[in-house]
């Protein structure tokens, strides 16, 4: 399960910031209790209704390139994936997969 937040702008330094305003901690989650319909703003590419199930802690972060060139830009490949607004993003390029699957670091955060 994963789910896009923010983007977050970098300059020509390689510099960024970026305020995103959630909880992200132990108790980040997603649900849905009834499947219903979704709203389409991507004609094609979003899916018209979603799926039902039960709540599902997500512990982890990741980051992807908004384009695959910018990526490329990067000497990285031009992957693409749906991690961006209009779903057309670069490859993840950083993301804690080096913890357990079911033990991100978000899970050692309390509320």
């Amino acid at each position: 399960m994963s789910w896009y937040q923010s983007d977050l702008q970098a300059d020509r330094y390689g510099r960024a910031s970026v305020t995103v305003v959630g909880r992200f901690s132990v108790e980040t989650f997603a649900v849905a209790p009834g499947s219903g319909v979704a709203p389409t703003p991507h004609s094609g590419i979003d899916a018209a209704s979603n799926p039902q199930f039960a709540p599902i802690h997500t512990f982890h972060i990741g980051f992807w390139f908004n384009s695959p060139a910018d990526a490329a830009n990067a000497g990285c490949p031009t992957t693409v994936t749906p991690f961006n607004g209009e779903h057309n993003a670069g490859i993840q390029a950083m993301s804690t997969r080096n913890f357990a699957d079911a033990d991100g670091p978000l899970g050692r955060l309390t509320s």
